[in-house]
Protein backbone atom coordinates (compact mmCIF):
# COMPACT_ATOMS: atom_id res chain seq x y z
CA UNK A 1 0.00 0.00 0.00
CA UNK A 2 1.00 3.56 -0.60
CA UNK A 3 -0.47 6.82 0.59
CA UNK A 4 -0.52 10.23 -1.06
CA UNK A 5 -1.75 13.57 0.23
CA UNK A 6 -2.11 17.06 -1.18
CA UNK A 7 -3.34 20.46 -0.05
CA UNK A 8 -4.69 23.23 -2.27
CA UNK A 9 -5.30 26.89 -1.46
CA UNK A 10 -8.98 27.46 -2.28
CA UNK A 11 -8.25 31.11 -3.21
CA UNK A 12 -5.92 29.88 -5.97
CA UNK A 13 -8.79 27.86 -7.47
CA UNK A 14 -11.17 30.79 -6.96
CA UNK A 15 -8.86 32.98 -9.05
CA UNK A 16 -8.80 30.36 -11.80
CA UNK A 17 -12.61 30.14 -11.78
CA UNK A 18 -12.76 33.91 -12.31
CA UNK A 19 -10.20 33.94 -15.12
CA UNK A 20 -10.01 33.28 -18.84
CA UNK A 21 -8.43 29.87 -18.26
CA UNK A 22 -11.41 28.54 -16.24
CA UNK A 23 -12.75 26.20 -18.95
CA UNK A 24 -9.36 24.92 -20.09
CA UNK A 25 -8.35 24.21 -16.48
CA UNK A 26 -11.61 22.38 -15.72
CA UNK A 27 -11.43 20.35 -18.94
CA UNK A 28 -7.78 19.45 -18.28
CA UNK A 29 -8.39 17.92 -14.86
CA UNK A 30 -12.02 16.70 -14.90
CA UNK A 31 -13.82 14.15 -17.05
CA UNK A 32 -17.20 15.01 -18.58
CA UNK A 33 -18.92 12.87 -15.93
CA UNK A 34 -17.05 14.62 -13.11
CA UNK A 35 -18.02 18.04 -14.50
CA UNK A 36 -21.68 16.99 -14.63
CA UNK A 37 -21.75 15.77 -11.01
CA UNK A 38 -19.46 18.25 -9.25
CA UNK A 39 -20.69 21.51 -7.81
CA UNK A 40 -18.38 23.83 -9.71
CA UNK A 41 -17.39 26.06 -6.82
CA UNK A 42 -13.91 26.80 -5.53
CA UNK A 43 -14.10 24.47 -2.51
CA UNK A 44 -15.32 21.46 -4.46
CA UNK A 45 -12.92 21.96 -7.35
CA UNK A 46 -9.99 22.47 -4.97
CA UNK A 47 -10.91 19.22 -3.21
CA UNK A 48 -11.06 17.30 -6.48
CA UNK A 49 -7.77 18.81 -7.64
CA UNK A 50 -6.12 17.86 -4.33
CA UNK A 51 -7.57 14.33 -4.62
CA UNK A 52 -6.15 13.82 -8.10
CA UNK A 53 -2.74 15.13 -7.04
CA UNK A 54 -2.78 12.89 -3.94
CA UNK A 55 -3.64 9.88 -6.11
CA UNK A 56 -0.70 10.57 -8.41
CA UNK A 57 1.58 10.84 -5.38
CA UNK A 58 0.29 7.50 -4.04
CA UNK A 59 1.14 5.96 -7.42
CA UNK A 60 4.60 7.54 -7.28
CA UNK A 61 4.22 9.48 -10.52
CA UNK A 62 3.44 12.94 -11.75
CA UNK A 63 1.20 13.89 -14.62
CA UNK A 64 2.49 11.91 -17.58
CA UNK A 65 1.27 9.73 -20.44
CA UNK A 66 1.36 6.87 -17.92
CA UNK A 67 -1.27 8.56 -15.73
CA UNK A 68 -3.12 11.80 -16.41
CA UNK A 69 -5.65 13.71 -14.31
CA UNK A 70 -8.40 12.04 -16.33
CA UNK A 71 -7.09 8.57 -15.42
CA UNK A 72 -8.02 9.35 -11.81
CA UNK A 73 -11.81 9.12 -11.59
CA UNK A 74 -13.73 10.76 -8.76
CA UNK A 75 -17.36 10.44 -7.76
CA UNK A 76 -19.57 10.40 -4.66
CA UNK A 77 -21.79 7.75 -3.12
CA UNK A 78 -25.43 8.31 -2.09
CA UNK A 79 -24.33 9.93 1.16
CA UNK A 80 -21.85 12.28 -0.53
CA UNK A 81 -18.73 10.35 0.45
CA UNK A 82 -15.99 10.83 -2.14
CA UNK A 83 -14.97 7.75 -4.11
CA UNK A 84 -11.91 7.17 -6.25
CA UNK A 85 -11.23 4.78 -9.09
CA UNK A 86 -8.82 4.65 -11.98
CA UNK A 87 -8.96 4.11 -15.72
CA UNK A 88 -8.45 0.52 -16.90
CA UNK A 89 -5.12 1.58 -18.39
CA UNK A 90 -3.90 2.87 -15.02
CA UNK A 91 -5.24 -0.13 -13.09
CA UNK A 92 -3.24 -2.45 -15.36
CA UNK A 93 -0.11 -0.28 -15.49
CA UNK A 94 0.16 0.04 -11.71
CA UNK A 95 -1.49 -3.26 -10.72
CA UNK A 96 -4.07 -1.47 -8.55
CA UNK A 97 -6.30 -3.59 -6.34
CA UNK A 98 -8.24 -0.94 -4.42
CA UNK A 99 -8.13 2.73 -3.42
CA UNK A 100 -9.67 4.96 -0.76
CA UNK A 101 -10.10 8.73 -0.64
CA UNK A 102 -10.80 11.36 1.99
CA UNK A 103 -11.27 15.06 1.21
CA UNK A 104 -11.59 17.89 3.74
CA UNK A 105 -11.97 21.68 3.56
CA UNK A 106 -11.17 24.20 6.31
CA UNK A 107 -9.68 27.67 6.69
CA UNK A 108 -9.38 28.21 2.94
CA UNK A 109 -7.53 24.93 2.35
CA UNK A 110 -8.71 21.76 0.63
CA UNK A 111 -6.87 18.58 1.56
CA UNK A 112 -7.07 15.07 0.20
CA UNK A 113 -5.55 11.77 1.24
CA UNK A 114 -5.50 8.73 -1.05
CA UNK A 115 -4.56 5.19 -0.06
CA UNK A 116 -3.83 2.77 -2.89
CA UNK A 117 -3.58 -0.98 -2.43
CA UNK A 118 -1.70 -2.95 -5.05
CA UNK A 119 -2.05 -6.57 -6.17
CA UNK A 120 0.94 -8.74 -5.31
CA UNK A 121 3.05 -9.46 -8.34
Amino acid sequence: MKIGCDVVDVKRIEKILNSKIKNSFINKILSTTEIQHLKLNANSLAGYFAAKEAALKALGVGISPTCTFKDVLLSKDNLGQPLISFSNKTIKEFNIKNASLSISHDAGIAMAVVLVEFNNV
